[in-house]
């Protein structure tokens, strides 16, 4: 071979040889950044306790958002035709109101942080609620232990749930404006109030008081509101007479059942979403086992009542079943967590028997609760309350009931005065003339069943 063939056939070799070494190269550098990359990139041990709570803020937020069709359904169901779409109007309004009071000073009173009004009693009276900035990146926050919409998102939903207790005991004659007129301050100011003593850190936290998920914060507390508004607006026309109660049966019994599966189904949020964390093991397992005793406990509930009713009356009555099961899932909220099985069992019967016994108690003082709630939700509620030392450890039945009657006091009183003010400068009831003729035409103009109407 000569020696011009020889150097032609290097340096064809070298040409060849350049798009080898030039991949390389950039072989090497990809490589290179692919471990920048994953050397920056948290894992999920870091992150997945934040995504996992995340997300069970969000599931158990909309179950309990769910409720609030329950109570609609329910309300519609158990007051008369004439006064459904009045009650219907009544929860969807209420429900937006507690979305824009909540968002507006209703978060900030109730998880103040380091900055309270009054520490521990009072939150910040002016911060409303704010959420991150959108396509938030790991390494560039300090991540908490869920984002802070979930959380503002969930806690939203007990605050709703609260002013939708107050909607049924009040039902059939309470005008519609001065009602929503008390949401506003319920949702935006009552609630938050009392709630950041336990959930904000406040005063009762310190204390030791012990409250899952709202047997007290919530149902109690709405009770409490009920009973004052019940006190103060007085019974339906009819429905107390010479020293004897007159029943006013519902005008739909299949809406009100309806209302209370969804009820029952958003009570698996209402409870397990208050686990307040998913990321461990131990964490998802104890919200499975929450979501067992809360159904064990609505079982039981809806069952004492079926069995007390054939005993007490000599006949099943529905919606006292209907009501037992509510008052086993009010009874079991306050401490979800630590019973067996047998124990949600037992305290969800008690809540259940609750619900039948109390009803004519409250009709021998003449106090007119249309839907029960008041037995459901606050007696209910408060038994719920006192028996968590049962089961709990570190908690005493004194700071318990302690806690208990602060919420009550502060939410009847403070109630008590919204509602004489609202009836000393607006009025709260509608007139005798529109309460026989029924709601739904005199405050709405529009009725639920048109083609059922007389003439």
């Amino acid at each position: 071979m000569n020696k011009t063939l020889q150097k032609a056939l290097l340096v064809g070799a070298a040409f060849a040889a350049l798009p080898v070494v030039a991949f390389a190269q950039d072989t090497t550098a990809v490589d290179a950044a692919a471990d920048v990359v994953e050397a920056a990139a948290p894992t999920f041990d870091e992150i997945g306790p934040y995504i996992m709570t995340t997300l069970l803020f969000l599931i158990g937020g909309f179950l309990v958002m769910w409720m609030a069709a329950g109570f609609a359904m329910l309300e519609a169901g158990l007051v008369r035709s004439k006064n459904v779409t009045t009650q219907l109007t009544k929860n969807v309004a209420l429900f937006a109101i507690a979305g824009i009071m909540y968002w507006l000073i209703g978060y900030g009173i109730m998880y103040p942080g380091d900055d309270w009004t009054i520490t521990g009693y009072l939150g910040n009276l002016w911060s409303p609620a704010s959420l991150e900035p959108v396509g938030l990146a790991a390494a560039d926050a300090d991540l908490g232990y869920a984002s802070v919409a979930s959380d503002f998102f969930f806690q939203l939903m007990f605050c709703a749930t609260t002013a939708s207790i107050v909607s049924g005991t009040l039902a059939e004659r309470v005008k519609l404006w001065p009602f929503l007129a008390f949401t506003v301050v319920l949702t935006g100011v009552l609630y938050p109030i009392e709630a950041s003593w336990q959930w904000g850190g406040g005063w009762l936290s310190e204390m030791g008081f012990y409250d899952f998920a709202g047997s007290t914060l919530v149902h109690a507390a709405g009770g409490f509101a009920a009973l004052a508004g019940a006190i103060v607006l007085g019974p339906r026309i009819g429905r107390y007479k010479d020293g004897k109660s007159f029943p006013m049966p519902g005008s739909n019994l299949a809406l009100a059942t309806l209302g209370t599966f969804i009820l029952w189904l958003g009570w698996f949020g209402f409870n397990g979403g208050s686990q307040l964390a998913a990321g461990t093991v131990g964490d998802i397992t104890d919200v499975g086992r929450i979501f067992a005793n809360t159904n064990m406990a609505a079982s039981a509930g809806a069952i004492a009542a079926l069995v007390l009713t054939q005993l007490m009356y000599g006949k099943v009555d529905l919606t006292m079943v209907l009501n037992g099961a509510l008052a086993g899932l009010v009874s079991i909220t306050a401490g979800p967590l630590d019973p067996s099985l047998f124990g949600a069992l037992l305290i969800g019967a008690v809540g259940g028997g609750i619900a039948v016994v109390v009803v004519p108690m409250l009709d021998k003082l003449k106090i007119d609760d249309v839907v029960g709630a008041i037995p459901v939700h606050l007696v209910a509620g408060f038994w719920g309350t006192m028996i968590v030392p049962w089961n709990s450890a570190d908690t005493s039945y004194v700071t318990q009931f302690v806690g208990f009657a602060s919420i009550g006091i502060f939410m009847f009183v403070v109630s008590l005065v919204v509602w004489l003010i609202l009836k000393a400068v607006v009025g709260i009831r509608v007139s005798e003339e529109a309460e026989i003729n029924g709601l739904d035409m005199h405050e709405l103009g529009m009725e639920a069943y048109p083609e059922f109407s007389k003439g």
